[in-house]
């Protein structure tokens, strides 16, 4: 009897030990065992650094997982994406414009976005394919200088920016990300020919600068009378002291024009993310209410795009700004550069 209960006692006993050497294997898995993600995350930031690493701080502190950031720009890091291939380090990639996330996204590189992340973004503000989601919006504007034109004087659309009377007068930044997602955004709605004489219409008329801050600047000192970039520049230099925006307004194009393009930022996850459940959790968090009302009273000025979260009082409400329906993972990056560079603006 007493080598029986040995027996049992010992069988009873390696059970134990198995589930306990499983426990542990498990806290080196995604969840930590727990069930909830864990560990670390990389994520490759384009969007401006102030921004994503209050969502990181935000997020690390709700669940505990740590986020390196690698900033660049959004041409820089897709690019650098779609080389690495399932090679990348990183976990999630995030934007200031879509383009760079369709570029990734043509590449194959990304996983589908959880439907509960989804969900909380409305379909205007999301690719169609569901391989990344909006994060944050911005809107095109028409800066001008107050002494140089009325409201009479500016231009109904964008596209009358390409007519002879406006040559020398207005500015824009043509090298980087943001003036080439409007560039998209025309080349969708309007086609290759009708963006193809814009910009022969933009190169003989604007006057190129180096960032929508310099733009605007530019406007401000009365260089030109008035150029395109997007709203959040305007909205931020008044926030502080306003040296650098005092003599000027906004014009919003509205009516569906191109001008009146409302660009999304970008988020998504890698498909060679070796920590898939966090790089998700991250993503589910930015456009989460926690993630999206940094937006709504942090300082960077863009549009919540998701949860129900409404944006800084100060802005025009997104509803009124009636922007063209773009479907953002149709913005051809690639073929705006070219088509850029064959009217000898990049």
């Amino acid at each position: 009897m007493a080598a029986r209960w040995k027996k049992i006692l010992g069988a009873a006993f390696a059970a134990t030990t198995l589930i306990g050497v499983a426990a542990c294997s498990n806290d080196n898995t995604d969840s930590g065992g727990s069930g909830a993600p864990a560990g670390k995350i990389t994520v490759y930031n384009a969007q401006h650094e102030s921004l994503t690493q209050e969502w990181v701080d935000g997020f690390t502190e709700e669940t505990g997982i740590e986020v390196t950031l690698r900033n660049g720009s959004d041409t820089e890091l897709a690019n650098q994406i779609v080389a690495e291939g399932s090679a990348s380090p990183a976990d999630v990639f995030l934007t200031e414009n879509s383009p760079a996330m369709a570029l990734v996204e043509n590449a194959g590189q990304f996983a589908d976005v959880d439907a509960a992340t989804l969900d909380q973004v409305p379909t205007q503000f999301r690719p169609s394919t569901g391989k990344w989601t909006g994060i944050a919006a911005r809107s095109t504007v028409f800066v001008y200088n107050k002494d140089k034109l009325t409201a009479d004087q500016l231009p109904k659309s964008l596209l009358d920016l390409q007519n002879p009377e406006w040559k020398g007068r207005w500015g824009a930044s043509p090298s980087g990300a943001d003036f080439q997602a409007i560039v998209s955004a025309l080349l969708e709605l309007k086609g290759e020919d009708a963006t193809k004489q814009w910009l022969a219409g933009m190169k003989t008329n604007a006057v190129p600068y180096k960032g929508n801050s310099t733009v605007m600047k530019a406007v401000n000192a009365g260089e030109i009378d008035g150029g395109v970039i997007y709203h959040y520049y305007w909205f931020g230099d008044q926030a502080k002291t306003g040296e650098n925006s005092k003599n000027t307004d906004l014009q919003y194009f509205k009516n569906e024009d191109p001008g009146a393009f409302v660009s999304v930022s970008g988020g998504g996850v890698l498909k060679s993310s070796k920590n898939q459940a966090a790089a998700q959790q991250f993503l589910k968090y930015i456009t989460g209410k926690a993630g999206q009302e940094i937006l709504q009273t942090g300082t960077s000025y863009e549009y919540p795009v998701g949860s129900g979260v409404a944006a800084n009082p100060a802005l025009v409400p997104l509803a009124d700004l009636q922007a063209p329906n773009v479907d953002p993972s149709k913005l051809n990056s690639a073929k705006v550069t070219q088509l850029m560079t064959d009217a000898g603006l990049l």
